[in-house]
């Protein structure tokens, strides 16, 4: 298959490389994993400024009206520098979510609100199993009237403590794919307790979210037959995450030939040595094979074709182990210092690790695709 970007997507990239060079330095990044909430307001509303968080979201409702392949495009360049904070997840969970299965009124109150930077969303899917298929939907919904209580837990939740509304998935009845729910809980909603969890990667944070007896008569979608729409919200993500890892791991390949071509060992440039070569040319096999899966992925999800249900898991599993391996080699490329705390190298180390882990690791990606070869 020919792909190529448009000339347009080509400028879009361009731009973002150039603000984001500008605007989010590795010292950024660094305080954002000090901060309390990794969210930096006037971050943030550079972001809007720019249209990222509404680039999805339909012109109609105050958005850019982009497609998926220019939020690739965004996002690959994202990874490179590990831009923090809440983008990610309202960009590419929350506002694909609302337009999936939202109603007219749903998408009239909230879609101008997250283009504007206003609203910040959330999706609670996994548990205590850390799933993210429908199985690990297990927290139930008692429904009384049209008001339903959810008492439970959910975890993983990215950027709740930031956010301003969950979408919970729930089960309301039936067993795998039917009778799962979304409900929409505001995060001020009496008996909601968020806590942030401490991961590998804190410049996105994780969260665990408690539900004692919280009440809300807010769907987003049919009863019971939220799956549908949790499963394209999946899929933008997914791919999405697979186009971000891929940035990450380039940009430290790029920075290992940088520290091989200018250290110094025994009187000769360290990347002069044959072993060091051969790391460095395995490192770049190996982000291209995953660019050209994850683009690939990205373009079913974009055209919904039916081929995106392989092509997405199988970009993810593959995207997940080569940045976890490539970001590793990275630190073995710059020796001793690669491994201390100044270097930057681990940063991107870390953000790969809990790439890897979003979404479903690679093993779950695997059975999936095997699943979908065998019929």
């Amino acid at each position: 298959m020919d792909f190529g970007f448009s000339e347009e997507q080509e400028m879009l990239r361009d731009a973002a490389k150039r603000f984001l060079a500008d605007n989010c330095p590795p010292k950024f990044v660094r305080q954002m994993m000090a901060d309390p909430t990794a969210h930096d307001a006037a971050f943030w509303k550079k972001l809007v400024e720019l249209g990222w968080p509404g680039l999805l979201i339909p012109e109609s409702y105050g958005g850019q009206g982009g497609s998926f392949l220019d939020m690739t495009v965004i996002v690959e360049e994202a990874g490179k520098v590990l831009v923090p904070g809440p983008l990610f997840t309202s960009a590419m969970l929350a506002a694909p979510l609302l337009i999936e299965g939202g109603s007219d009124e749903q998408k009239k109150d909230l879609l101008p609100r997250m283009a504007k930077g206003e609203f910040i969303g959330t999706v609670a899917i996994a548990e205590a199993s850390g799933r993210f298929d429908a199985e690990g939907v297990q927290l139930k919904a008692a429904k009384s009237g049209k008001e339903y209580t959810i008492t439970g837990e959910k975890f993983f939740v990215p950027d709740a403590h930031v956010a301003n509304g969950i979408a919970v998935a729930v089960r309301t009845g039936g067993s795998g794919e039917k009778g799962i729910t979304i409900l929409a809980v505001p995060t001020t909603a009496k008996g909601l307790t968020i806590t942030q969890l401490k991961t590998v990667d804190m410049t996105r944070r994780l969260c665990h979210v408690k539900f004692d007896n919280v009440k809300t008569s807010e769907l987003i979608g049919k009863e019971g037959e939220g799956w549908p729409i949790l499963r394209r919200t999946l899929d933008i993500a997914t791919a999405g995450l697979a186009a971000e890892m891929v940035g990450t791991a380039q940009r430290a390949l790029d920075m290992s030939v940088e520290y091989a071509k200018t250290r110094v060992q025994f009187g000769k440039p360290i990347g002069s040595f044959q072993a060091v070569k051969h790391k460095c040319v395995d490192m770049m096999v190996a982000v291209e094979n995953a660019r050209s899966l994850t683009y690939y992925a990205c373009w079913t999800v974009d055209t919904k074709g039916a081929e995106a249900a392989s092509a997405v898991p199988m970009a993810k599993a593959y995207a997940s182990d080569m940045a976890k391996n490539v970001t590793s080699e990275a630190i073995q490329v710059h020796g001793g210092i690669g491994f201390t705390w100044e270097h930057d190298m681990h940063l991107y180390h870390r953000r790969a690790l809990a790439g890897e882990a979003n979404f479903g690791n690679a093993p779950v990606h695997r059975e999936t695709v095997a699943k979908s070869l065998l019929g």
